[in-house]
């Protein structure tokens, strides 16, 4: 099975971490109606939220589960072909959630790119966008190194 390691910086990483922790106890982000009629049952769209918001919390405790007591002594982490598409989706859904409250003021072209001016950050900003960037950077490796592994499945 194709593995990769990826060396970090911890003092670099580890507040980010906290950022991450703080998203992941946040509501799901899809909006109630984005796959439910607006008209339907209550207790069918109660279901689907609740099921939306524990498949999301599932995946970001797995992607915080990579920056464990070994990451914290060796600055490493791995991904495989077996945690590749969790973490992928971890990464996803933590983004759009730093887009939907820290980063509002950029536009998605702005976020993709990098090409934010530091100006119009409210408190916690400077580090929501490091954290963007930084998932952005993880899916890019995933999708990278192991994107042919994840297909094949």
């Amino acid at each position: 099975m194709k593995r990769i390691e990826v060396k970090l910086a911890v003092a670099v990483v580890a507040p980010l971490l906290d950022v991450i922790r703080a998203l992941g106890e946040t509501p799901p982000v899809a909006a109630p109606g984005a796959m439910v009629p607006p008209d339907a049952d209550p207790d069918l769209r109660g279901a689907w939220l609740g099921e939306l918001a524990a498949a999301e919390a599932t995946e970001v405790r797995a992607l915080l589960a990579l920056f464990d007591e070994v990451f914290f002594r060796e600055g490493v982490v791995a991904f495989d072909a077996e945690n590749a598409e969790v973490i992928l989706r971890a990464c996803a859904v933590l983004r759009l959630r730093l887009r939907e409250s820290y980063l509002r003021a950029w536009g998605d072209d702005a976020l993709e790119s990098g090409d934010v001016e530091a100006g119009p950050f409210g408190p916690g900003g400077h580090k929501a966008m490091a954290c963007f960037l930084f998932l952005a950077t993880v899916q890019e490796l995933i999708l990278q190194h192991l994107g042919d592994n994840i297909l094949a499945n």
